[in-house]
Parts: structure tokens; C-alpha cells; sequence
């Protein structure tokens, strides 16, 4: 096989998304890179290649899967114009969105002590995307005074309103999604209510 097909942005893309197939499929440790290989049909060389190992490419498909969420956000969030409707349509997009095929791997990695430090660190860090989110609607509220904000509260209010929305995505495991879509909702609303700026 010649360099520039081994080497090639299509051959990453396929050993990727077979991989991420099994892994939400069989999980993490249950997926080994024999089977990779096998299902994406590119020999163990080739993935090692392009990943190094079965962290780091767990990790890329992870990455990827946020940076596509950030994505389809950005789409949704440019329909509505304030603070307060974007709160309530993130609440709506998260309820939708935290239920990944790779969620159940990713907690599996995450908890594992044998996961090194570094991929431990870096999916820890995607929480950074959704948090950018709400600090980004949080300071449109106060630039606008739809909300009584201060710069220096940005950060906090949304790393709370972060931890309340990982509170309730808890819950997707064990609710049906319509009351658990009215309590997010309440949430917004209580949220808002303390924050609401004069007028």
C-alpha cells in the first residue's frame, strides 16, 4: 500500500468511525484494536499511524463529538435573540444532546485507573465547551442589562448553571423526557428570575 493512501485523511476518517461504532457498541475496554482493524479493514499499522493508541484515538472521537456539538449550537443559538431565550434553548439542546453513543465509553475511560492522566485530563476538559456557552449567553445578558451581572460573576454563574444542567442530564437515565424537559425549563426560570436585571 503506497505512502499517500496509508497516510490519507479518508483512511483516518474510516478507522474512526468504525471505531467509534464499537466503542459505543462494546465499549471501551471491550473493544480492542484487532477489532478495529477488522471492522475498518486497515491493518493495526495503519491505526497506529494515525492514533498512536486506543486512548488517543477515543480521545479524538471525543473531541470531535464536542466540536460538533459547538457546532450545531452556534446554528441553533443565531435564532434567538436574547439571553433569556438562549438560556432556555440550551437547556432544550443539552436535555437532547448529552446522551452521546460514546457517553457510556467515555465515563468507562474516565473512571478507569489504569486511564493515563493525560486522557483523564482531556476529557474532563471538554466540559470547557458547553461552560464557554453559558459564560457567552451569561455576558450577553449583561451587556445588554437583561441580566444584573458583573463581569467579575460571569465565570461563576456559568460553571452554576453548568453544574445545574449536569445535575438534571443525570436524570435522562431514569425520567421520561417530558417531565424531565419541564424541569429543565423550571430551572431556566428560577435561574433567570435571580439574575433578571431592572426593566
Amino acid at each position: 500500500m503506497n505512502k499517500r493512501h496509508y497516510d490519507s485523511e479518508e483512511t483516518r476518517s474510516v478507522i474512526a468511525e468504525k471505531a467509534a461504532r464499537l466503542f459505543s457498541q462494546k465499549g471501551f475496554a471491550g473493544t480492542s484494536i484487532a477489532d478495529i482493524s477488522r471492522e475498518s479493514g486497515f491493518s493495526k499499522g495503519h491505526i497506529y499511524y494515525h492514533f498512536e493508541n486506543k486512548e488517543k484515538l477515543f480521545v479524538y472521537l471525543a473531541l470531535e463529538t464536542m466540536a460538533s456539538w459547538k457546532e450545531r449550537w452556534e446554528r441553533i443559538s443565531a435564532d434567538y435573540g436574547t439571553a433569556t431565550q438562549k438560556l432556555y434553548a440550551i437547556a432544550h439542546f443539552v436535555q437532547n444532546n448529552y446522551k452521546t453513543p460514546l457517553l457510556q465509553a467515555g465515563q468507562e475511560v474516565s473512571s478507569n485507573h489504569a486511564t493515563s492522566p493525560e486522557t483523564v485530563a482531556q476529557l474532563m476538559g471538554l466540559a470547557a465547551t458547553p461552560m464557554q456557552a453559558y459564560y457567552e449567553i451569561f455576558k450577553l445578558g449583561a451587556e445588554t442589562g437583561e441580566f444584573r451581572l458583573e463581569e467579575a460573576e460571569l465565570q461563576t454563574t456559568g460553571f452554576l448553571f453548568g453544574t445545574l444542567m449536569g445535575g438534571l442530564c443525570q436524570h435522562l437515565f431514569t425520567m421520561e423526557p417530558e417531565p424531565l424537559e419541564a424541569l429543565f425549563r423550571q430551572s431556566v426560570k428560577i435561574f433567570v428570575d435571580g439574575i433578571r436585571g431592572k426593566g
